[in-house]
């Protein structure tokens, strides 16, 4: 039988995916399938993603020096966001960013909330230990 024993430990690499996905958030407006004309005047869509994926790299980066639990409640919120920003700026029409940020915010969201349950129960001092 299988053990999930793993998924109980908050480890490196589930901080190092967090800094991947904010990356990924990042330079997603760019991406060669995204069409010009879809992002034309839509520059307040452009600057929420790249502060999105800034905010979901450096809580990955914090996460990893030193851990706390507000750093992933924050990203539960940023992956949240990222969810309905297409509805909130206008593009939720406009398939491949509304289904990639959808997506990703969902990654985002369940990342969080693995890393929140592993850490639910450590005290303060054992979260410092991480890293």
């Amino acid at each position: 039988m299988s053990d999930f024993g793993f998924l109980k430990t908050h480890r490196t690499w589930e901080d190092w995916c967090g800094m991947l996905l904010g990356a990924l958030i990042f330079a997603s407006p760019w991406f060669p399938i995204q069409e010009e004309a879809a992002l034309a005047g839509r520059q307040m869509a452009i600057l929420n993603t790249l502060a999105i994926g800034l905010v979901v790299f450096g809580l990955a980066q914090l996460e990893y020096v030193a851990l706390q639990r507000w750093e992933e409640v924050t990203t539960i919120l940023v992956g949240l966001w990222l969810i309905v920003s297409p509805y909130v700026f206008g593009y939720s029409g406009e398939g491949f960013l509304r289904l990639y940020h959808t997506s990703l915010g969902a990654v985002v969201v369940l990342l969080g909330v693995l890393l929140l349950w592993q850490d639910w129960e450590q005290s303060d001092q054992d979260l410092l230990k991480h890293g």
